[in-house]
C-alpha cells in the first residue's frame, strides 16, 4: 500500500526536521521546500497527498502560494504559521486554506488536524449517508435521524448541517458559511448564522450547552468535529 505523501513548504530547516520525523512516525512519505516556487514546483512533481504551508517564505507569501494552488487542485491545506491575528487566519481560510496551527505547535495536535482535513477530501458526490455515532444523515433522502428517531429540521438547518457534513475536520469561516446558505450578499450577517447554529445544536448535539460536534473557532468560524463513517 502506497505511503500518503506529505509536502513541507518551510523556510525553517528545523521546522521541516521536527516535521519530518513526526510525519514519518505516522507512515507518511515526506517531500520538502525551502520556498514557494520550489513548493509549487514540488505539488506538481509529487503530487501530495496533504501540504503543510508556512506563510512567512522568502520568496513568495505563503497566501499567494495558496491561490495559485487553489486555482487548479484541492489537495488538503494547513497553514503554519506565528501569525497568530484573526484577520490573518480568515484571510488564509478564505483563500482555501482547510485549517491553521500557530507555532508553536504540538505534534499530536498537528498529526490530529492533518487526519481531519484528510478526511474531507473524499469526493461530496460519493457520500450518500453520513454517520457519526447515532446521528445519521441520509443526503440523498435529505433524512437526519438520531437512534431511531427523526429530527426535524427546517430547509437552513438541514443546508447548514449538510454543509458541515460535507466538510468533516474543515474551519469554515463566517464569510463562507454565509455565502453558501444566504448568498453573497449576507456575508456579514452574522446573527443569522449564530442563531441557526444555536438551533442545529439544539437538535443534533447531545449536550446543546457542551457542543461536541459543532465547535467554535472564536472570531473564525465553526468545526463540523465529528469522525465520520461513510455508507454508500
Amino acid at each position: 500500500m502506497n505511503k500518503p505523501i506529505a509536502l513541507i513548504i518551510d523556510d525553517e530547516i528545523q521546522i521541516r526536521r521536527l516535521l519530518r520525523v513526526a510525519l514519518e512516525n505516522e507512515n507518511y512519505q515526506v517531500q520538502e521546500a525551502k520556498n514557494g516556487q520550489q513548493g509549487l514546483v514540488e505539488i506538481t512533481n509529487c503530487k501530495p497527498s496533504v501540504i503543510l504551508l508556512d506563510l512567512g517564505l522568502p520568496d513568495i507569501d505563503g497566501l499567494d502560494v495558496l491561490q495559485r494552488l487553489r486555482e487548479w487542485s484541492e489537495v488538503p491545506v494547513v497553514i503554519l504559521s506565528v501569525r497568530d491575528d484573526e484577520q490573518g487566519k480568515v484571510a488564509a481560510l478564505d483563500a482555501g486554506a482547510d485549517d491553521y496551527v500557530t507555532k508553536p505547535f504540538s505534534s499530536p495536535e498537528l498529526l490530529a488536524r492533518l487526519r481531519a482535513v484528510q478526511r474531507k477530501n473524499r469526493p461530496a458526490e460519493e457520500i450518500s449517508v453520513f454517520k457519526h455515532g447515532d446521528l445519521v444523515v441520509d443526503l440523498t433522502a435529505h433524512v437526519v435521524t438520531r437512534g431511531d428517531k427523526e429530527l426535524k429540521l427546517t430547509a437552513t438547518e438541514y443546508a447548514l448541517l449538510r454543509l458541515f457534513v460535507k466538510h468533516p475536520g474543515r474551519v469554515l469561516t463566517h464569510r463562507y458559511i454565509l455565502r453558501k446558505i444566504w448568498g453573497p450578499k449576507s456575508e456579514e450577517h452574522r446573527q443569522y448564522l449564530r442563531v441557526y447554529v444555536t438551533h442545529l445544536r439544539q437538535k443534533i448535539e447531545p449536550d446543546p450547552a457542551a457542543p461536541a460536534l459543532i465547535k467554535t473557532e472564536p472570531g473564525i468560524g465553526y468545526r463540523f468535529v465529528a469522525l465520520p463513517a461513510f455508507i454508500d
